[in-house]
């Protein structure tokens, strides 16, 4: 009698099913099921998380290149901004971040304008040179550099003075009227305009250098000998209190703040800082060879 034949299984089955069968009646293993569709998750799973994690660094680097926004408030100039709020690069690198807000003029900034704070540049597109673009940079930070703070002007004679601004003065020295709180004149004016640039008399240093009150923006100077000069209503100032400046060297751009009927500056003489304490300024640049 022939031998029945004995048939095995196909692994591929038990492999497929996730089953490995010891026998009959035998315990039966169950082995973990590996397919296509746990695998292709799987893969899925790390292509999302790496596009989380860039989606988070790009956040991040967008925040840090938008900065913050600054409103100019009277007094401000552009190094005072910058050093106050520690802009990395100074107010060269405030200046060209916020060029088209401010326009050509680094150091006529108004009340009310919209700075930015730490913006970071967008990179630049590619360039067939690279050392040309970084020279053209380099030279226009030089140019803005001698627009704020430029050198001292040539001395009008041999005194060590000079004149504030161009031109002469219209309101004189005590002049009456209503348009004074103490009822009198206590400088004398110069018809310029907005942006001209005011220039210390002489050598000295700067006491106060802000907001004046009915003077707008303002400038005082105290002088070797013992006097002071003081320069108000200037839209901008270009010096702060402490700082030492010489005869012509620029303290700030003419204007109409404070209470003015029109751009121009005004000028006083002082035996002391404060309010009250003015003489003929006339007189006093008239001593030095400077007619106004």
């Amino acid at each position: 009698m022939p031998n029945s034949g004995k048939h095995r299984r196909s692994k591929s089955s038990i492999i497929a099913r996730g089953v490995a069968a010891a026998g009959a009646g035998g315990a039966v293993i169950a082995l973990p099921l590996l397919g296509a569709t746990g695998a292709h998750a799987a893969e899925q799973s790390a292509p999302a998380a790496s596009k989380s994690a860039a989606a988070h660094t790009a956040s991040a680097k967008s925040a840090k290149s938008a900065g913050t926004t600054y409103s100019v408030v009277s007094g401000d100039y552009l190094s005072k901004i910058a050093a106050a709020h520690h802009v990395e690069g100074g107010w060269q690198k405030l200046y060209q971040d916020n060029r088209e807000v401010i326009g050509e003029d680094p150091s006529l900034i108004l009340p009310g304008m919209k700075l930015t704070l730490g913006a970071e540049a967008a990179p630049a597109a590619a360039t067939p040179s690279k050392a040309p673009a970084e020279t053209v940079v380099k030279a226009e930070v030089k140019t803005e550099a001698k627009t704020e703070a430029p050198a001292p002007a040539a001395q009008d004679n041999a005194s060590g003075y000079v004149h504030p601004v161009p031109g002469n003065h219209t309101t004189a020295y005590r002049a009456s009227g209503a348009n004074w709180s103490s009822g009198s004149h206590t400088g004398i004016d110069f018809p310029v305009a907005t942006g001209t640039s005011v220039k210390a008399i002489t050598s000295g240093t700067v006491v106060t250098a802000g907001w004046g009150g009915a003077y707008g923006n303002q400038v005082v100077i105290k002088h070797a000998d013992g006097h002071y000069s003081q320069y108000g209503h200037m839209s901008s100032l270009s010096v702060s209190a402490g700082q030492t400046v010489t005869a012509g060297q620029q303290v700030g751009l003419s204007g109409s703040t404070g209470n003015a009927t029109g751009p121009h500056l005004h000028f006083e003489v002082r035996t002391g800082p404060e309010y009250g304490s003015d003489i003929d300024p006339i007189a006093y640049l008239a001593s030095h060879g400077i007619s106004v």
